[in-house]
């Protein structure tokens, strides 16, 4: 199957490429189809997804997938959430969205700082598609005082994986991959795929 991933975020493309492997489908981001990212304004992660996706299959005639994902910060009421990626003001600017997130967590005790990224991924086969396959997955951790180690992307510096003790820019792609929220979701989606 070919299909339009419905992102411009490099990081997540290359995640969705080797989430995808060998699964029969063929992933094409969609700026390689000239498709620029349409406006999230959704109030939920299924919302956006679903918009990102109608939008990308609406314009190129593929069946699209695109996920919608974040950061909840429990001691700040689930934010960034929705906002994650453009938490202070700029779309996409990693490190000014963990400044502010550390700077919002100033002072919080080590207990209190549980996190989970949250992921909803779908998969629709045209842009009409009335049943949508819609699969989700979460990482549950904690955030960290300040940034340790330099892979991944968006907030993974400061996200701590408690089971390891790592955070989640300290573990290869391979384990992030089976571990992290999007890797969740996209194992649920892959498990879907039959009923196409």
């Amino acid at each position: 199957m070919r299909l339009v991933v419905a992102s411009g975020n490099r990081g997540k493309l290359a995640e969705f490429t080797d989430l995808l492997g060998d699964s029969g489908i063929e992933g094409i981001a969609q700026g390689e189809l000239g498709v620029e990212d349409i406006e999230e304004t959704g109030l939920t992660f299924v919302e956006n997804a679903l918009l990102k996706a109608r939008h990308a299959a609406r314009l190129t005639g593929l069946p699209a997938l695109a996920d919608d994902s974040g950061l909840c910060v429990d001691a700040l009421g689930g934010a960034p959430g929705l906002y994650s990626a453009r938490y202070a003001g700029g779309h996409g600017d990693a490190q000014a969205n963990i400044d502010k997130l550390l700077d919002a967590l100033h002072g919080v005790p080590d207990e209190l700082r549980s996190a989970h990224f949250h992921a909803t991924i779908v998969l629709l086969r045209h842009a009409e598609d009335p049943e949508p396959l819609i699969a989700q997955g979460s990482w549950h951790g904690r955030i960290l005082r300040a940034r340790r180690g330099t892979g991944g992307f968006g907030y993974d510096p400061v996200f701590l994986d408690p089971e390891r003790g790592r955070s989640a820019a300290e573990i290869d792609s391979a384990l992030k991959n089976r571990l992290s929220h999007r890797g969740l979701a996209l194992a649920a989606l892959r498990d879907m795929l039959p009923r196409l």
